[in-house]
């Protein structure tokens, strides 16, 4: 279509870069490249596991377009006969459990009717919640959301709370971070302006997570703390699975399902009504998975 191919190009060549900057970051762990084909388009899957602070990530971009079907238009509320859509999407689950997970999307969708638009995020999902470490996320976040447009950050910062939110637990995922969906170019130069921002955000992605692997790769742990992780990584599997658009989008189209599933961790835990001590680190972080914390005021 129009602008898909152009910027399918422009994040192909992003997700390479990337690569080897968590590469770098890790010191160890390498990235296999796993080129996919479908009927409806095609993707590079990267995967590295058993690094040095990564136990696995997925960096994913794929290129894919076809009909719009019956049960798109129901998810997204709008009637076309083709689509295409290009995109970044990346998840790191590290070893050390005191070592934050993270997620990144970056994604461009175009119809045939001339609808086109933008979306994508980046969120923090810690096992152990640590406030400064947040709020420094936080800001590194806004620093880049006021170069573009001063509502950005505070907007897509409640989106991010209202949509990383798993309802049967009342519970945020992580500490969130930005999300937004649908944000619709006006014309050509908002288009740019927009992708750019999209570039900027995934640019940032490896160089803020490159810095917590520096400050916590060495931090000790117990076995009990490796519990909470295994346990908290759960969590994380509930939401992916239960309310996450892009993993029910990837099924729906037909994507490439061991892409799609790249984001699961590679070991998870469920313990029945499972209660931490009070006054707990768990507890802790029990208590600040809530919507709406201000964290760049605990700088």
């Amino acid at each position: 279509m129009k602008h898909t191919s152009r910027i399918a190009s422009i994040y192909k060549d992003l997700q390479q870069q990337m690569c080897r900057q968590l590469e770098k970051g890790d010191g160890k762990g390498l990235f296999q490249q796993l080129p996919w084909t479908k009927d409806i388009g095609s993707g590079l899957t990267c995967v590295m596991k058993n690094g040095d602070v990564i136990e696995k990530a997925g960096l994913n971009f794929s290129h894919v377009e076809g009909d719009f079907s019956d049960k798109m238009e129901a998810l997204l509320g709008m009637k076309a006969a083709r689509y295409s859509a290009t995109g970044i999407s990346s998840i790191i689950h590290p070893f050390n459990p005191f070592v934050p997970i993270i997620h990144m999307n970056v994604r461009f969708f175009e119809l045939d009717n001339g609808v086109c638009w933008f979306g994508g995020g980046i969120d923090l999902t810690p096992h152990y919640i640590d406030e400064s470490e947040a709020a420094w996320f936080h800001r590194s976040l806004k620093d880049i959301c006021d170069q573009y447009n001063g509502d950005y950050y505070p907007d897509y910062k409640a989106w991010a709370d209202n949509y990383f939110f798993i309802k049967h637990r009342n519970e945020t995922r992580g500490v969130g971070g930005i999300f937004f969906d649908r944000v619709q170019p006006q014309d050509e130069g908002e288009l740019d302006r927009l992708l750019n921002y999209t570039i900027d955000l995934a640019k940032a992605y490896p160089r803020i997570y490159n810095q917590i692997m520096d400050k916590k790769r060495n931090k000790p742990y117990e076995q009990s703390h490796k519990q909470w992780q295994a346990m908290r990584r759960g969590r994380y599997v509930e939401y992916n699975l239960v309310y996450d658009r892009g993993t029910k989008f990837g099924l729906e189209s037909g994507g490439n399902i061991e892409s799609i599933l790249v984001s699961m961790p590679p070991m998870a835990q469920w313990e029945y009504s499972f209660e931490p001590s009070l006054e707990s680190p768990e507890q802790h972080t029990l208590d600040l998975l809530k919507k709406e914390i201000d964290w760049i005021k605990k700088e």
